[in-house]
């Protein structure tokens, strides 16, 4: 019988209340809100820089320094490095034409897999280098 009583406290058919009504109705905006594709949309230049910074992390940090303006166990420091030297050394093992190389090693290996990250990790590379110069 107690099991009865139970069961009718919590009948389908009872009126919802105010408070339960807000509640929801306020968990709902909540919901829709955080789904709004306009809240934090990041421009296009940030959104590039941390590209390129997640494809410097991931894959120049072991020779090169964690931070681009100083000079890593193995690789130089690379801030502010034009994108045509970029290219040419992760694609080719190269360097541009009429270029003076800092290190005359011919340790880095070729990256070509990495060619269509080329324009994100030289975005990153130049903001570090704008971000340095403005402090």
């Amino acid at each position: 019988m107690r099991s009865r009583a139970i069961c009718r406290d919590f009948d389908s058919k009872q009126p919802m209340k105010t408070s339960q009504k807000l509640l929801l109705t306020f968990a709902s905006v909540l919901i829709i809100g955080a789904c709004s594709k306009q809240s934090d949309a990041p421009s296009e230049k940030v959104s590039d820089r941390e590209r390129g910074r997640a494809v410097f992390i991931a894959n120049c940090v072991a020779c090169h320094n964690n931070d681009p303006s100083k000079d890593g166990p193995i690789g130089p420091a690379i801030q502010g490095s034009a994108k045509q030297l970029i290219e040419a050394r992760v694609l080719r093992g190269g360097y541009p034409p009429n270029y003076t190389p800092k290190r005359q090693t011919k340790i880095m290996p070729q990256f070509p897999f990495l060619e269509p990250e080329i324009p994100y990790l030289a975005a990153y590379l130049a903001t570090e280098s704008a971000q340095q110069n403005k402090k």
